[in-house]
């Protein structure tokens, strides 16, 4: 891992204690820092257990910014290939649709009644569609999630 910063971590825990996911999936903050600094990580499960919730880096007495670093590992790892099976679908779907997120009939439903209508997406703007797949392809992103 590239990022310096990391070790000024103490292992005091309080990314653990503080992260919403680890409550309720193996996920274990201290322990992608700790290992981080001495192996590679890229296969570990756990680096895509994170939501990116920030709770970790807000919350870190030595102020290590702890989520970019754990998305710093995470961009190392697509570079080698490794990005779980779910991960690659919601980049399928994104290069697909142009959203990573779909918008269902159920929630097409509710948001006609309410008055909302189309979000500000593309599904508003389907020619933006293409200029999405457009950026995505001068960025390497369809070679990244290549399995």
């Amino acid at each position: 891992m590239k990022n310096r910063e990391i070790l000024a971590c103490i292992q005091c825990g309080t990314c653990t204690g503080s992260c919403p996911s680890g409550r309720y999936t193996n996920l274990n903050v201290r322990r992608i820092v700790k290992d981080s600094i001495k192996k590679d990580i890229s296969s570990d499960q756990e680096l895509w257990m994170c939501t990116t919730c920030y709770n970790c880096q807000e919350r870190c007495p030595r102020g290590i910014k702890i989520t970019d670093a754990i998305l710093l590992l995470r961009s190392e790892a697509v570079k080698k290939g490794k990005i779980l099976p779910a991960h690659r679908n919601v980049c399928r779907f994104l290069v697909e649709t142009g959203q990573a997120i779909p918008l269902d009939d159920k929630h097409m439903e509710i948001r006609e009644k309410i008055g909302m209508g189309l979000p500000e997406t593309v599904c508003k703007y389907p020619e933006a569609r293409e200029e999405v797949k457009k950026l995505l392809k001068s960025t390497g992103f369809f070679e990244l999630i290549k399995e």
